[in-house]
């Protein structure tokens, strides 16, 4: 069953979109449902795809040297793994179900598909790609920034 568009609108990362683009993300998207403690993304796989949550929360951790830290909690209409739309690196943080969470998940292949025909939904993904390095940025050591 396609995702709703009206959800989609309320996505910040979506807002911009007209209603074909929307479309077009929501004839891709699949509904997945996850129990509490299920790892959606592990760090350190493939990622193919990104998740938009619908309902529910999850934490967003990083093994730091056998160390697990949490880097963020995220709830509905938040995105994750967005980055592996766009390539085929690792995940550098596990994504684990808090309670139980509906999420959109988009495939790498469908987005690019998409991409083509909306090409003003790479726009869209800009300003979240740019907020994601410059927190990546921070967390790096003084020395290493320059």
């Amino acid at each position: 069953m396609p995702a709703s568009v009206d959800f989609l609108k309320r996505v910040s990362m979506f807002e911009d979109l007209d209603q074909r683009s929307l479309e077009a993300i929501a004839n891709a998207a699949v509904e997945q449902r996850y129990e509490p403690g299920h790892e959606i993304v592990r760090q350190g796989d493939t990622g193919v795809g990104a998740f938009i949550i619908r309902s529910g929360k999850v934490d967003v951790v990083q093994d730091r040297s056998g160390k697990e830290t949490k880097l963020a909690t995220l709830g509905p209409g938040e995105v994750f793994g967005e980055m592996a739309l766009l390539d085929e690196f690792p995940r550098s943080a596990t994504v684990r179900a808090i309670e139980p969470t509906t999420a959109l998940g988009i495939q790498r292949w469908h987005f690019r598909g998409i991409l083509e025909s909306h090409p003003q939904i790479a726009l869209a993904l800009l300003p979240m790609l740019v907020r994601r390095i410059r927190n990546a940025e921070h967390m790096l050591p003084e020395a290493a920034r320059h």
